[in-house]
């Protein structure tokens, strides 16, 4: 890639990476309540989860997925019962109070460190979308005469992976931050259990009854 083709695609992914989606919002929600560890901790499992992408359209598999309507259905409806799983777990979740006196400021989550970060590899596996999107958009920025295609889609993946890792770990600062606040108050964070639960179910209908 030329350093003007470079520079429109790592645009383009942190753009991307922006972008309201369930990720992204999923890194949001859980920053907030339960800290930067916990949001950190995510965020790595959801760039190890853009590994698994990468492979299979590396591999063709999501070829294969995009040709399949009953693997794209099923696939998509995993998502969607993982997401209201989330939705189930969030809307029943209790305040999280700090230690009196506690220099930390993130309290401890109710999860493991080693959950947080399967949970989300599995948010980002279980979203097929995800690989078709790496299916359309990472071709464009191939070329068969510079070298192997293959080699190609996995430096641009890795360039797409590094820009989603860099905005998702900004949010969490911002996020942490303003978790920090929501530990003053258990109405608060109720509060914000419920609506997690219902961007989740949101989220989880979206995806249900997406199309290719």
């Amino acid at each position: 890639m030329t350093p003007e083709s470079l520079f429109v695609y790592v645009g383009l992914c942190v753009l991307l990476a922006i972008s309201p989606g369930p990720d992204n919002i999923f890194v949001l929600l859980q920053s907030a309540l339960h800290g930067y560890r916990t949001g950190f901790l995510i965020v790595l499992g959801l760039c190890t989860g853009l590994l698994f992408h990468t492979f299979i359209v590396t591999v063709g598999i999501a070829g294969l997925i995009a040709a399949s309507d009953t693997a794209f259905t099923l696939l998509k409806l995993l998502g969607a019962a993982y997401l209201l799983y989330l939705a189930w777990g969030a809307f029943g979740a209790k305040p999280v109070k700090m230690a009196s006196g506690a220099k930390d400021t993130t309290a401890a989550p109710v999860l493991s460190g080693r959950q947080f970060y399967r949970r989300g590899i599995f948010m980002s596996m279980s979203n097929p979308k995800v690989s078709l999107f790496f299916l359309a958009f990472l071709p464009q920025f191939t070329n068969p005469a510079t070298g192997s295609i293959k080699f190609q889609l996995i430096l641009l993946s890795a360039l797409f992976i590094l820009s989603a890792f860099m905005v998702f770990c900004g949010i969490v600062i911002f996020s942490g931050y303003f978790g920090q606040l929501l530990k003053k108050s258990d109405r608060a964070q109720i509060i914000l259990n419920r609506f997690t639960a219902l961007v989740f179910v949101g989220l989880a209908a979206r995806l249900a009854f997406s199309t290719k």
